[in-house]
């Protein structure tokens, strides 16, 4: 699956042959077709694998009593980032399945995702505007889109944003620790203010 996703990633979904994520893999062909059945399988495969572990982190989160919505939020935010960092071919397959959308499996999965995402943000966010911690009116959808959206951009921009803040001598793994910190602090201080401040 590891392998599949990179290959699709870097060369497309028509890009990658069977044989090429055998090799790449280390199995021999037979053994793809007996697990998966096809390459589509295969595709369907990474994206249920993917999604189920974005949804488990987000009921953990959702169902932790310990802690405020607000920490919620800021949890929410950190996984994101993490998640999208640690899986960045996963989200270049994303955007190209989103983009292309001639599966039409996949496009059901991606948008029962969203969707199933969303509602649990939602709950977080009504448990912040029970509570008086948020204030009314929250469009959830583009609290969800502003968080994915400049996660997505930030990360596939972030040679710009490396030479443009003269960081090309910066070692990679300093440097991912530091564009995590920056995406961060951004994103979370945004929120504060959407969920916060009651509009003028």
């Amino acid at each position: 699956i590891e392998t599949a996703e990179k290959l699709f990633a870097n060369n497309g979904f028509e890009g990658s042959s069977i044989r090429d994520i055998a090799q790449g893999a280390g199995v021999n062909i037979a053994m793809i077709s007996y697990y998966f059945g096809s390459k589509e399988k295969l595709l369907e495969a990474i994206f249920l694998y993917r999604i189920n572990y974005t949804r488990l982190t987000l009921l953990n989160l959702l169902e932790s009593g310990n802690i405020s919505p607000a920490q919620k939020i800021e949890k929410l935010v950190d996984s994101y980032i993490e998640k999208m960092m640690n899986n960045q071919c996963f989200y270049r397959l994303m955007n190209q399945q989103q983009i292309v959308n001639e599966i039409h499996k996949i496009s059901d999965l991606v948008y029962e995702s969203k969707a199933k995402n969303t509602e649990m943000v939602k709950k977080i966010v009504q448990e912040g505007q029970k509570s008086g911690e948020f204030r009314k009116n929250i469009d959830v959808s583009m609290l969800m889109t502003t968080l994915i959206g400049t996660s997505n951009h930030f990360i596939s921009a972030q040679d710009f944003y490396r030479k443009y803040n003269n960081m090309t001598e910066v070692p990679d793994e300093e440097f991912q620790k530091h564009l995590k910190k920056k995406l961060s602090h951004h994103l979370k201080t945004l929120f504060k203010s959407i969920l916060t401040n009651e509009e003028k």
